[in-house]
C-alpha cells in the first residue's frame, strides 16, 4: 500500500512540478518587495484595543503574557486532565500563547535496548481543534509559535515538509525559500499557529557541529543573509509572524545546547564579520521576532559561565539598542541543559526577562515561572515598565494579525489548505536542484544499467534507533524497485556484527552493481554525528572489491553531509542533506538519469571539495 501512494506521489509531483515552479521563479519582484506581516496592517482600531487592553490588565495578566508553556498536537479530550491543565495556564496563568509540538508516545526507559522512538507527528486537526477551544477560554488572543523549520510537516502529519535548509543553498535559489516560507505561513495559520521559530540564520562553519548542521543554509555569511531573507519575506507575505534565530550565532560550535553549554570563543569583530550579518538581513527583511540561543559567547558577555539567554549585554545592549529591534524576542527552550545545568527554572526566567526577552517559552514549570516572575515584580527585581513594554509588543503582534477580531481557525477548511500536491511540488523541485554529485571518479552516475541488472543495496545507518518519524530507505527502496526490480536490500548499522559485515562485503561481487544509501543524523539531545567503525570498513571494502569488478558502486549521502570526508575511497558520492520521503525519491530520479543534477555545496568538505563544488549531469531518461 505504501509503494503503490509513493508511485502515486512521485508521478504527480514530475506532471505538476513544472507549472507550479515555472509560476513561483516569476514572482522575484514580489519577493524583493515584500518584506512586512501582510495578513493586517496595523490602523486606529488595533492601536485602540491594544493601549484600551494594556489599562486595564492586571500583573498577572501582564506576567502571564510572557509565558509560553506548550501542547501536543494529538487528539485531546475536553474531559481529561491534560485538558484542565491547559486551560488553568490560561484562566489561572493568563498565559500569552502555546508553542506546538507534535505527538510523543510513552517509552520505557531502560538499558540495553533503549531504542525506542519516542517522537511521532501530530495530527493536523486535532492540533487546530485544541488551540481553538484554548482560544476560547482566553480572555486575551493567544499568539501561537511551532518550530516549523522545514515547514509544517516537520510537526504535523500530511502537513508539506521543505528539506532542510542547506538543501536550499546547494540549489541556489532564493525564490524557492520565498515560496517554502509563503507555504508554511499559509499552513501554519490554518491550523491557529501565528509565529514560526525559523528561519535558522545561523552560519554553520563548523562541521562538527551536532546541532545546527543542515539546519543552515550554509557557510558562507553573505549567502546566508540572502536564504534567510527570502524566507522571512515568504513567511511575511503569507502573514506569519519569522523569527530568526539563534541569536547571536550558533554555527561555530561542537556542542549542543540540549545537552551542554556551548562556547563560541571569537572577538566580537569576527562575531560582526560572520556571525551577525544572517540577523541583520533576516530583521531588515521584516522578521517580527529573534530566538536568542544558550551558548556562551565571551566577546559579548565577559561573565564567565552565562549565556545568552540571560546576558543583558547581548539582549538588550547588542540586540535591542545597537541593531535597533523592537519586535518581539524569544527564549529558546528554557528545558536545555545549557540552563537548566546552571539556574533553577525561576533564576532562569526571572533573568531571561530582565535581559530582555519578552517571552520565555517551553520552561520545566510554567506555574513556577508565573509565580516568580510575579514575585520579581513585587521585590523590585523587575521593573513594571519593563513588564509593560514586552506586554505592549507581545499585543501589538497579536493585533497586526488580526486576532483581536477573530482568533479561531475553521477546521473545515484545514483539508484543503494543509498539504496537497500543489506544495508538495514545490518541495520535490527545492529536493531536486539541491542533489549535489561531488565526486564520480568511475563515471557511473547515472546509472546505465538495464531493467534486468541485479543491483545490492545498502542502507547505512548511524544506528537504528530513534526513526520514529520514518524509517530510513522507505522510500527510496521501492522507488530504486520501480526501475531495477531485481535488488537485494540489506540495512546495517552500528549493531552489525563484524561476521555479518564479512558476509555483505564478501557477496558484493556477486551483482552487476552496487548502491549505497547513507543515513547519518545530526540530531538534538544525540551527540553522535558519525558512521560506526565497522560500517566504513565495509563500504572501503566494497569500493575496493567494486573497481577491482569494473561494477558500478554509488553512494547517496542522507543527513550529515560532513560523513563524505570521512569516505574519500567512495567512487560516486552524491548528497542531499535531507532526509525522508522527498530526498529518497529525488536521489533514486537523480542516480537512474531522469532528471539533471545542478547542485552546487553550500559548505566546504575539506580541501578537496571547496564550497561552490558539483558536478553536473544531464538527464539521459
Amino acid at each position: 500500500m505504501i509503494s503503490g501512494l509513493l508511485r502515486k506521489v512521485c508521478f504527480t509531483i514530475q506532471y505538476v512540478a513544472n507549472k507550479i515552479i515555472v509560476s513561483i521563479l516569476s514572482s522575484l519582484a514580489v519577493v524583493a518587495a515584500v518584506t512586512t506581516v501582510t495578513s493586517s496592517q496595523p490602523g486606529a482600531e488595533g492601536s485602540t484595543w491594544v493601549d484600551s487592553t494594556i489599562a486595564v490588565m492586571t500583573l498577572d495578566q501582564k506576567v502571564g503574557q510572557l509565558i509560553m508553556p506548550s501542547f501536543r498536537s494529538t487528539y485531546l479530550s475536553d474531559d481529561s486532565e491534560r485538558f484542565d491543565e491547559l486551560a488553568s495556564l490560561v484562566r489561572e496563568q493568563h498565559v500569552g500563547g502555546f508553542l506546538l509540538f507534535g505527538g510523543r508516545q510513552a517509552a520505557p526507559d531502560v538499558l540495553l535496548n533503549a531504542g525506542y522512538s519516542r517522537s511521532t507527528l501530530g495530527d493536523p486537526l486535532s492540533g487546530a481543534s485544541l488551540a481553538n477551544r484554548l482560544q476560547s477560554v482566553s480572555s486575551i488572543p493567544l499568539l501561537n509559535a511551532a518550530d516549523f523549520e522545514t515547514g509544517v510537516g516537520f510537526r504535523i502529519r500530511g502537513a508539506t515538509t521543505f528539506p532542510r535548509a542547506m538543501a536550499f543553498g546547494a540549489a541556489g535559489d532564493e525564490r524557492l525559500a520565498f515560496e517554502a516560507g509563503r507555504i508554511t505561513a499559509v499552513e501554519g495559520l490554518a491550523l491557529g499557529v501565528h509565529v514560526n521559530f525559523g528561519p535558522v540564520a545561523d552560519v554553520n562553519n563548523n562541521p562538527r557541529n551536532p546541532v545546527i548542521n543542515t539546519r543552515s543554509f550554509g557557510e558562507n555569511s553573505d549567502v546566508v543573509s540572502r536564504f534567510v531573507a527570502a524566507y522571512v519575506k515568504g513567511l511575511n507575505h503569507g502573514g506569519m509572524i519569522a523569527t530568526v534565530k539563534h541569536f547571536p550565532g550558533h554555527g561555530d560550535t561542537n556542542i549542543d545546547s540540549h545537552l551542554g553549554l556551548p562556547l563560541i570563543n571569537h572577538p566580537r569583530s569576527r562575531l560582526e564579520q560572520v556571525e551577525l550579518p544572517p540577523f541583520r538581513a533576516g530583521i531588515e527583511a521584516g522578521a517580527g521576532a529573534v530566538m536568542t540561543s544558550h551558548i556562551e559567547l565571551p566577546g559579548l558577555e565577559p561573565e564567565l559561565g552565562r549565556p545568552a539567554t540571560v546576558s543583558h549585554r547581548i539582549v538588550t545592549g547588542l540586540l535591542r539598542e545597537e541593531l535597533g529591534f523592537d519586535r518581539l524576542v524569544f527564549t529558546d527552550s528554557m528545558r536545555m541543559r545549557a540552563v537548566t545545568g546552571r539556574l533553577t527554572t525561576v533564576e532562569a526566567a526571572v533573568q531571561a526577562v530582565s535581559a530582555g526577552h519578552d517571552v520565555v517559552v517551553h520552561a520545566p514549570d510554567d506555574v513556577a515561572v508565573f509565580e516568580g516572575l510575579r514575585q520579581a515584580v513585587s521585590q523590585g527585581i523587575l521593573s513594571e515598565s519593563e513588564i509593560d513594554k514586552s506586554v505592549r509588543r507581545i499585543l501589538e503582534a497579536k493585533m497586526k494579525l488580526g486576532l483581536h477580531r477573530s482568533r479561531a481557525v475553521n477546521l473545515d477548511d484545514v483539508p484543503g489548505i494543509v498539504g496537497g500536491r500543489a506544495h508538495l511540488a514545490v518541495a520535490a523541485e527545492v529536493s531536486r536542484r539541491a542533489m549535489t554529485l561531488i565526486k564520480d571518479d568511475r563515471m557511473d552516475v547515472p546509472l546505465r544499467l538495464s531493467g534486468p541488472a541485479s543491483i545490492l543495496y545498502l542502507s547505512v545507518l548511524d544506528y537504528p534507533s530513534g526513526w520514529g518519524n520514518g524509517a530510513p530507505s522507505r522510500s527510496f527502496l521501492p522507488e530504486l524497485e520501480r526501475r531495477w526490480p531485481n535488488v537485494t536490500a540489506v540495512e546495517v548499522s552500528d549493531q552489525t556484527s563484524p561476521a555479518e559485515l564479512d558476509l555483505i562485503g564478501a557477496s558484493a561481487e556477486r551483482y552487476d552493481a552496487v548502491i549505497a544509501a547513507v543515513f547519518v543524523r545530526a540530531a538534538s539531545f544525540s551527540g553522535r554525528m558519525d558512521l560506526n567503525d565497522g560500517v566504513v570498513r565495509l563500504l572501503r571494502r566494497v569500493a575496493r572489491q567494486t573497481e577491482l569488478q569494473e561494477q558500478p558502486f554509488v553512494t547517496v549521502f542522507f543527513g550529515n553531509p560532513y560523513v563524505a570526508t570521512a569516505l574519500p575511497e567512495l567512487p560516486a558520492a552524491l548528497l542531499t542533506y535531507d532526509l525522508y520521503d522527498v530526498a529518497e525519491v529525488s536521489a533514486v530520479r537523480a542516480i537512474a538519469g531522469e532528471v539533471p543534477i545542478t547542485g552546487r555545496l553550500p559548505i566546504a568538505l575539506g580541501d578537496r571539495f571547496p564550497s561552490g563544488h558539483g558536478l553536473s549531469r544531464s538527464a539521459i531518461r
